[in-house]
């Protein structure tokens, strides 16, 4: 598998690959960059400045307080003026629900679900360097007074192995269905055959999500997410058409809609190295290490 590349359009640029001590210049004031990490799993490494830090979730190994306060004491200490993270399926107190009856799988002694999520939520967490825990479904959010978008998060995934978060198929085409048109959408878990390919070749994305946002008039710009490690990368990803409606009518009555083509920047962001490329040398990379670091995204401000 030839490693995934840099790439750029009119109004982004996408750097996978760089030196962490010498990342990519900002681009200019008329620019968002925005980093993005997932599947951190309580590991802290080196993160790129940046005006937006984006986390799709897996904070921790298992949920547990300790694992989560390294996680958020580190997200503290970074430098980006706005920090959005989200859950994952290894976050396990924090699908309240779930842990009550399947705490035990897991853990040996059950934990408090509110004081690990105290810990993510916590105000002392807000401010100037704080971290704000998309608990709720969607947010408008400004960085540096230049960016203003909409984000949407969706911590779900497909039924993997009986972790927190899961939806079953059946349930999938409602639970997606939640989802609107927005900038920027972090979801834990892929869309189906977008960087989702497992280490036995599997598409372990979920269907029902790619095909909720294949029918959106305007798709994101940006998609982040993380879950299948041995995926991580980007690419631009081209919808066949986006309907556009028009409010014009000729003389046979009103002009139907027309489509333009679309395109959302996927990130698969996750950090935990997995598959072949988790190793060089025989030495085994670290997390956030090559092939495994942020992804660091910038975005045109006019584009949102």
């Amino acid at each position: 598998m030839s490693p995934p590349e840099d790439f750029h359009t009119a109004s982004s640029k996408v750097y996978i690959s760089y030196d962490p001590a010498n990342p990519p210049a900002h681009p200019g004031g008329n620019w968002t960059r925005f980093i993005c990490i997932s599947d951190t799993h309580s590991h802290t490494f080196t993160v790129p400045s940046g005006d937006v830090l984006l986390h799709s979730g897996d904070l921790s190994r298992l949920g547990r307080e300790d694992e989560m306060r390294v996680t958020v004491e580190w997200l503290r200490s970074l430098e980006h003026p706005v920090k959005i993270i989200i859950a994952g399926n290894h976050d396990l107190p924090l699908h309240r629900e779930w842990y009550e009856h399947s705490y035990h799988r897991f853990h040996d002694t059950k934990r408090s679900p509110s004081e690990v999520r105290n810990l993510v939520d916590n105000k002392e967490n807000r401010g100037q360097k704080g971290v704000v825990c998309v608990w709720f479904s969607s947010k408008s959010l400004s960085s540096s007074n230049k960016l203003s978008t909409h984000l949407f998060n969706f911590k779900w995934q497909p039924y993997y192995g009986g972790w927190a978060f899961n939806y079953l198929p059946e349930e999938a085409p409602a639970r997606v269905a939640a989802i609107p048109e927005v900038d920027i959408l972090l979801t834990h878990g892929p869309p189906h055959n977008v960087l989702d390919t497992t280490l036995t070749k599997v598409h372990a994305g979920c269907p029902a999500l790619l095909a909720h946002l294949s029918e959106m008039k305007r798709p994101p710009l940006l998609h982040v997410f993380g879950h299948i490690h041995e995926a991580h990368g980007a690419m631009r990803y081209r919808w066949l058409q986006a309907k556009v409606e028009s409010s014009s009518s000729n003389a046979e009555g009103t002009i139907p809609p027309t489509f333009v083509p679309r395109e959302t920047i996927m990130v698969n962001a996750a950090n935990q190295p997995l598959g072949r490329q988790a190793f060089v040398g025989g030495q085994r990379i670290p997390c956030g290490g090559p092939g495994f670091q942020p992804v660091i995204v910038d975005l045109l401000d006019s584009a949102t």
